[in-house]
């Protein structure tokens, strides 16, 4: 907690045992504490699933470069778990009221499904690179039937896009024959 948070307590104590008596000085004074934990708890919440999302995000590509595939998809899997958690509490505050806790996760929410899209994308681009055209496919695939949302048209175009490269890329040599 910081310095003011204390100065602030002890000032609400000081007041409350001059002025209240003294079993309810206690009951103020716990509830005071209370609040403001619990407004820095949600704050801290929020900056802990960012840097939750940031360890996976590292995470992923961290396995990609040292080829364990598995490894980075799971992680990937995480960020899209965090993502529609992020929805339901989004879905549940919104009916609750609070919009300053709704918007940010919202945008938090947003962040992790942009992320999680680039990182299907990023993962066809590797095995593109490893010539494993099938699982590139089934990578763009994944964001095209997935991320279906209007706001992440960007992701699927470029899905598709990657998929008609693929088809440049990984066509047979033509036949030197003719």
């Amino acid at each position: 907690m910081s310095v003011s948070g204390v100065s602030v307590i002890f000032h609400v104590r000081l007041f409350v045992k001059i002025l209240l008596p003294h079993g309810f000085y206690y009951a103020v004074g716990a509830l005071s504490l209370f609040v403001l934990l619990l407004s820095g708890c949600a704050q801290d919440q929020y900056q802990r699933r960012a840097d939750v999302m940031k360890d996976h995000v590292e995470n992923f590509y961290s396995h990609l470069k040292a080829n364990r595939v598995g490894s980075a998809v799971h992680e990937n899997e995480q960020i899209e778990l965090m993502a529609d958690q992020m929805a339901d509490t989004v879905k549940k505050r919104g009916r609750m009221g609070g919009l300053g806790q709704v918007e940010r996760e919202f945008a938090l929410m947003k962040t992790a499904r942009e992320t999680s899209a680039q990182n299907w994308i990023a993962l066809g681009q590797y095995f593109t690179l490893k010539q494993q055209p099938d699982r590139a496919r089934a990578s763009y695939q994944r964001v095209i039937d997935t991320y279906t949302d209007p706001a992440e048209h960007v992701y699927r175009e470029q899905a598709a896009r990657a998929l008609k490269d693929l088809d440049i890329v990984s066509a047979p040599p033509p036949d030197p024959t003719h």
